[in-house]
């Protein structure tokens, strides 16, 4: 005899595969919906459907965005000569709660890792060499996560940049090693940036 009707172990299974859910968790969501009203489900629906057709990638610095170039690229009050580059766009969104860094961004989206297949060709680089090569940019402020992957990534980004004359810094280890810029705090994360060195 089967545990759920197949509808909702298929909606479960579902659940399990999205980041940081369970099983545990994922059994109480799927309940939670069960237990909604079919416009609270087809609301949360379409807020998925809506994410996946509207949500696209900033030609310029890769963040999620449903305009293009992204709002933060479009921004003449922004510091047109500094860009941060982070690994993903939650880390972006760490960096904008500080609300002392005026510059640009570049997402990546990953980190070096050859152990998981994951070289400089998967990485968004190119779009950023073609900026740093337009002649406008002074500073490359690396703002990688303080793991192995993040550091490899920044040290290679620090090779890759220095030969055009551009300052290549590294933020501050404000942030505990081994961890993730998403779980920084503001003022975590407003140390970081402000100690940030030259690699």
């Amino acid at each position: 005899m089967k545990d759920y009707a197949e509808p909702l172990a298929r909606l479960i299974d579902e659940l399990k595969r999205l980041p940081g859910i369970g099983q545990k968790s994922a059994q109480r969501i799927a309940f939670h919906l069960e237990r909604a009203s079919p416009e609270e489900a087809e609301r949360l629906a379409r807020a998925i459907l809506d994410a996946k057709e509207k949500i696209k990638l900033c030609s310029l610095c890769n963040n999620l965005t449903e305009q293009d170039p992204c709002e933060y690229c479009t921004d003449a009050r922004r510091d047109q000569e500094v860009v941060c580059v982070v690994e993903t766009p939650y880390n972006l969104i760490s960096v904008e709660k500080t609300r002392e860094f005026h510059g640009l961004y570049h997402v990546l989206h990953g980190a070096l890792s050859p152990l998981q297949g994951i070289g400089p060709e998967q990485l968004k680089l190119k779009n950023l060499i073609e900026r740093l090569k337009g002649g406008k940019i002074r500073e490359l402020i690396v703002a990688t996560n303080p793991n192995v992957e993040g550091e490899a990534t920044a040290i290679y980004l620090s090779k890759l940049i220095k030969p055009l004359g551009i300052k290549v810094t590294r933020i501050a280890m404000g942030i505990p090693v081994g961890s993730e810029l998403e779980f920084a705090d503001e003022v975590t994360m407003l140390k970081a940036i402000e100690g940030r060195r030259e690699i």
